[in-house]
């Protein structure tokens, strides 16, 4: 069976967790990857994801921020900081190594700062959040392991990715300098799944909850799963589920997917 790896942001665990639940019952992602917890690790409902056959992996912080790794398989290792500024208490990255019949595979949960303003100081946070999470990853391909970055990068990397280039270009989450900082991320050999297997689609994950812009699909695709050069000659699927969107109470993203070849394969072995 292939490995299904979804990515997440679900704006409140414990506000949200019957839908998760239900979504993840219903579709049965093999890893799962979650951002903006708002809830402190401790907090984590445990029982309820376990009960659903999940092993888990929780950075949490109290109301704000926190992400998570789910995964069907063993929970090998498990990295919480992100590394470069030794002052940032923010639970925005956790990355575990799971061990897929024998094989590695490696996969972290990103939860990239929003940036409020241009110009502004949580701006500033956000770029060199990204250049931080930049070269960690340069690192970490360094392995070439089997390894998925998903999450929540709070940018839209091309105009095909939002409703309205020309009106949002230069604000947050399209802005240029959050554009180069994501690209430059790509282009250490990180491949987007979802915009490789479908060149010219225009879809989102992310919808305001003001103005009806979910009805109108006034939309933004700054969800993502990046794989590896290994992880990416392994795509068999991927897409973007905005059932979940569309309930009552929902998060105001939908869950992204991967599907790559079966764990047994002998192109996943090392």
């Amino acid at each position: 069976m292939p490995i299904k790896i979804a990515t997440w942001n679900v704006n409140s665990i414990k506000s949200r967790l019957g839908i998760v639940t239900g979504w993840l019952k219903t579709n049965s992602p093999d890893i799962v990857l979650l951002q903006e917890l708002k809830c402190e690790t401790a907090a984590f409902p445990y029982m309820e994801i376990e009960d659903l056959g999940y092993n888990v992996a929780v950075n949490g912080q109290k109301t704000y921020n926190g992400v998570a790794v789910l995964s069907k398989f063993p929970i090998e290792e498990v990295i919480k900081d992100l590394p470069g500024d030794e002052a940032d208490s923010h639970a925005r990255y956790i990355e575990a190594v799971v061990s897929v019949s024998g094989n590695i595979v490696r996969a972290a949960s990103v939860y990239v700062p929003n940036g409020q303003s241009v110009g502004s100081d949580k701006f500033a946070y956000k770029l060199k959040f990204l250049e931080r999470l930049c070269e960690n990853t340069r690192k970490l391909l360094e392995y070439d392991e089997i390894f998925v970055l998903g999450g929540d990068y709070n940018v839209a990397p091309e105009a095909i990715d939002v409703f309205d280039a020309a009106r949002l270009d230069g604000s947050i989450c399209f802005h240029p300098e959050e554009r180069a900082r994501l690209n430059a991320l790509m282009h250490l050999g990180l491949t987007d799944t979802f915009r490789s297997s479908y060149p010219e689609a225009r879809q989102y994950s992310w919808w305001d909850y003001r103005a009806g812009s979910f009805q109108q699909n006034l939309g933004m695709r700054i969800d993502m799963l990046l794989a590896s050069p290994r992880a990416a000659d392994l795509v068999i699927a991927a897409g973007i589920d905005e059932h979940p969107r569309a309930l009552e109470k929902a998060s105001d993203h939908a869950p992204v997917w991967v599907e790559i070849q079966e764990a047994g394969n002998p192109s996943l072995e090392n």
